[in-house]
């Protein structure tokens, strides 16, 4: 499992200013680099290949560059307040981690200090006729690089901040979430089955703040179980509210003199931020695609056909609770001190299917392929699927009951609900 500061980092590396401070200490690099390989270079050479235009080519990327960049970040900023309006806030970060967007300012802004250097270095004279050689090379590459990148961003710009892309982003995060949790149901320990399986005795770890868990070391909580020779039984997952009031584990075993040590031991390896993220949390990722759906299908958006297309990426979410374990790994327990509870295959189907079937109650063909849907994963070979499938399908009905006014569209709707019950009626 990722420990906290591997997934510290990783959330780091996803920040739009630490790609585009490599980049610019890169082209830094690259355009002093000349100063340190001139001497091997022979002294005719400048003539030859013109490299003394070099000044007004870095003068020109420049200026480019800076105009450029500047209507790049305005172009993110209007797909970021895009993507908040027409598809929900939560998934903004999503679109603001986007890389491609990354790696394009990243490489402009260090286009534009690699000349802006090399501009500097001229002036003073650092560089010398075999230095300007290898600047007019390396300037070269450079607008090739600026070549593709732009034609990169060109294609890029059609899709940024659209409401397909940014569901699509959505339901990738939320598969992969999905799809590691799946692999992994108790985070690499061991499974409690039931929270009062805890130990009466067991002295509870509290975190005095309010928040939400959005990683859990479980590795880190290993090493300190082995350490003071205790089990420590998980009590709150990554994407639960914590309040000083609810304790976050529970820890059994050790000495009492060590015991307010092992609290804050424990406590350290719950990351509490204010909001929800999508990596150990993939009912947060079902979440914001029921909001997305929900969000269409309001009387001010009213878009139908976003709501079904979500219900469809719901399927694909899903079917990956389908998928085969690697071998030995449904088994496996990495850390058999530490017991966590595993996500509720209920409360993914609350997340997905309960929104969307109250605001599209009233709405025929959102509850048809609703219905289709449940007939769909009823037919799953997932023990716990037919049982949640009919449980939704006959909420949704029930809801379509009390909000659609024509007696024929009810009709079709319970004739679409009956193929959830009956696996072999044809849809």
């Amino acid at each position: 499992m990722t420990s906290r500061w591997g997934w510290l980092l990783s959330q780091l590396v996803r920040r739009i200013w630490v790609r585009a401070t490599l980049f610019s200490v890169l082209a830094i690099v690259t355009a002093l680099i000349a100063i340190v390989v001139a001497p091997f270079i022979p002294g005719d050479l400048s003539t030859r290949i013109g490299a003394d235009a070099v000044d007004n080519i870095l003068g020109i990327i420049a200026s480019s560059m800076l105009t450029v960049t500047t209507f790049s970040l305005s172009t993110m900023v209007s797909a970021y307040s895009a993507a908040t309006s027409n598809v929900t806030p939560r998934a903004t970060k999503l679109v603001m981690e986007d890389s491609t967007t990354q790696n394009v300012l990243a490489t402009f802004v260090g286009s534009f200090l690699f000349s802006l250097v090399g501009i500097i270095a001229l002036s003073t004279g650092a560089y010398g006729d075999q230095g300007r050689v290898v600047l007019f090379l390396v300037t070269i590459g450079v607008i090739g690089l600026v070549i593709v990148t732009l034609l990169r961003w060109i294609d890029h710009l059609s899709r940024l901040g659209r409401v397909t892309e940014t569901t699509e982003r959505v339901e990738a995060a939320t598969i992969e979430a999905m799809r590691a949790r799946r692999q992994r149901p108790h985070l690499g320990g061991q499974r409690l089955a039931d929270r009062t399986d805890i130990p009466s005795v067991a002295k509870p770890v509290f975190i005095d703040r309010i928040g939400y868990i959005q990683h859990l070391d479980t590795g880190t909580l290993s090493d300190i179980a082995t350490a003071a020779e205790a089990r420590i039984f998980v009590h709150l997952i990554p994407g639960q509210l914590v309040d000083p009031t609810r304790p976050v584990a529970f820890f059994d075993g050790g000495t009492e003199q060590d015991a307010e040590k092992t609290v804050a031991q424990i406590a350290t390896c719950f990351s509490v931020e204010d909001t929800r993220t999508f990596d150990q949390d993939p009912r947060f990722g079902a979440s914001v695609l029921a909001e997305i759906a929900s969000r269409a299908l309001s009387p001010a958006v009213n878009d139908p056909g976003t709501a079904i297309d979500v219900i469809s990426r719901a399927l694909r979410v899903l079917a990956v609770w389908t998928e085969p374990v690697e071998a030995g790994q449904d088994a496996e327990v990495l850390y058999p001190d530490i017991h966590v509870p595993a996500i509720e295959l209920d409360d993914i189907f609350d997340d997905l299917f309960t929104p969307i079937a109250r605001d599209g109650a009233a709405i025929v063909e959102v509850g048809i392929r609703l219905q289709k849907a449940f007939a769909t994963l009823a037919n799953f070979r997932q023990p716990r699927f037919r049982a949640a499938a009919e449980r939704h399908s006959k909420e949704a009905l029930d809801r379509a009951a009390l909000a659609l006014g024509l007696e024929s569209d009810l009709h079709r709707l319970q004739e679409a609900a009956k193929s959830v019950r009956d696996p072999n009626r044809v849809k």
